[in-house]
């Protein structure tokens, strides 16, 4: 099975070494803003035209928006506009203009209504200070050392890794491997290498081949399953609230930059500001870490897993909760996930937004009507089951898997019920479009109790 998938090593640059990754990323900045600017005066100028009367035929030549469009005006202006471009590596100037050709075809998309999701605003213009300094090769001499702690790019040449790149010299040396492009990048004080590799993985199958797990993430407990187990929250942004707030403070005491007076940022205010910085980087390194040992965990072990679609935008409105909520990464669970068990030929389900996963009682079926967010013990008044609300949650959404074997293949289709919930007793669920024939109508069965369920009752 051929899959794309990225390797990233932290660097270890000289001052030379860095300098020279700067001009590259600099050089991108130059080529992304020169062909902003011309892409920007030819639509005013056109715009302008139009308010004229001037026809159509005789309206100022349009810019291409492809990347091949924009190479080829760039090509013809850098002499002028970058007398130095014969310094750094081509594909400096090839990582800007791509950047801005995606920007534009993701703004025109949005507005024909052609991609999903939020609206794509206009690019902007990249600015020195507040950009995080990047640069992308996909041609020249891109490799790993026989040693395994260097790599060599264009231009670059040889850089030494902070870590031993064995994992992705071996699928190199096996052929079972081909870089495809690698990506330098500035992130939380470090300098760090991606390697975009075009990898053959061997069939692998889960450890429990006839496995079902349903997951229910929160805040309490990041996840819980419907085994039984519960897999603490680390909270790692709480853990460092603390150090975060003494070094904000000693940062606000600097003195800092000023667009308004166009006072720069004095040297202590950088070091503060890299201090902090740091701060969050490695917040963000812990999380990420804890987040694919969970996910590798639970694809190369269960062959199904039930997750629920949550509205993660929609839950950070709420500013009591936003904080641990993005410190819990939901939706990077869902993404890793996704991809992760496909490599493991596992299969993973996603249960409807609307979903009562903790309000249906994984006993008889039940749906509450209401279920505050501080009762932590469901309690259900139709079959007497008294259980932890996330166990609760967890039970409710591995028994859609049953629902997947009959329905087809795909997502769990929309879960909801027709009309306001009962106070006991249960309630039919949402119709769903194909469970019945023509000219008849139908429900899907209410979840009941599966055989491999423990659930506790109270007496």
């Amino acid at each position: 099975m051929k899959t794309i998938q990225a390797y990233r090593f932290a660097l270890d640059l000289t001052p030379g070494q860095e300098r020279d990754v700067l001009a590259h990323a600099g050089a991108a900045r130059v080529a992304h803003n020169w062909a902003l600017a011309k892409v920007k005066a030819v639509m005013d100028q056109r715009t302008a035209e139009r308010s004229y009367g001037v026809p159509h035929e005789a309206l100022t030549p349009s810019l291409s928006w492809s990347l091949a469009g924009l190479r080829k005006a760039w090509n013809a202006a850098k002499p002028g506009v970058a007398p130095w471009w014969d310094e750094v590596s081509k594909e400096a100037f090839n990582t800007g203009l791509d950047a801005l050709a995606r920007g534009l075809k993701n703004w025109a998309d949005s507005r024909k209504g052609a991609r999903a999701g939020r609206p794509v605003r206009f690019p902007r213009f990249k600015s020195r200070r507040r950009t995080t300094p990047s640069v992308r090769f996909t041609t020249g001499a891109i490799r790993v050392e026989p040693d395994r702690m260097h790599v060599v790019l264009p231009r670059l040449g040889r850089l030494k890794l902070h870590e031993s790149a064995r994992k992705l010299a071996r699928r190199l040396d096996n052929g079972t491997a081909r870089i495809m492009s690698a990506t330098v990048r500035r992130d939380g004080g470090r300098w760090h290498v991606s390697f975009t590799v075009e990898v053959e993985r061997a069939e692998r199958a889960p450890a429990r081949p006839q496995s079902v797990v349903g997951v229910d993430v929160g805040i309490k407990h990041l996840a819980v399953l419907s085994t039984g187990e519960l897999v603490d929250n680390p909270r790692h942004l709480v853990a460092a609230q603390q150090r975060m707030r003494s070094l904000g403070r000693a940062l606000s005491r600097k003195t800092g930059p000023d667009r308004r007076t166009a006072r720069r940022a004095s040297k202590r205010w950088e070091r503060a500001a890299a201090r902090l910085g740091r701060a969050h980087a490695r917040v963000a390194n812990l999380r990420r870490d804890g987040l694919h040992k969970l996910t590798t965990r639970l694809s190369r072990e269960h062959s199904m897993i039930v997750v629920e679609h949550l509205n993660v935008a929609g839950m950070l409105a709420n500013r009591r909760l936003a904080r641990h909520i993005a410190d819990a990464g939901f939706a990077e669970i869902r993404r890793q996930l996704a991809y992760k068990t496909g490599w493991n030929n596992g299969q993973l389900l996603l249960a409807d937004r609307w979903y009562p996963s903790s309000k249906t009682c994984s006993g008889c079926g039940t749906v509450k009507t209401k279920l505050a967010l501080s009762e932590r013990e469901y309690t259900c008044e139709a079959c007497g089951l008294v259980i932890d609300r996330d166990r609760n949650a967890s039970l409710n959404l591995a028994a859609l898997a049953a629902e997947f074997d009959t329905a087809g293949s795909g997502p769990v289709a929309a879960r909801g019920a027709d009309q306001k919930t009962r106070v006991r007793g249960q309630v039919a669920t949402k119709r769903e479009p194909g469970t019945a024939s023509a000219g008849q109508t139908g429900t899907v069965p209410p979840q009941g109790r599966t055989t491999n369920h423990v659930l506790a009752k109270a007496h």
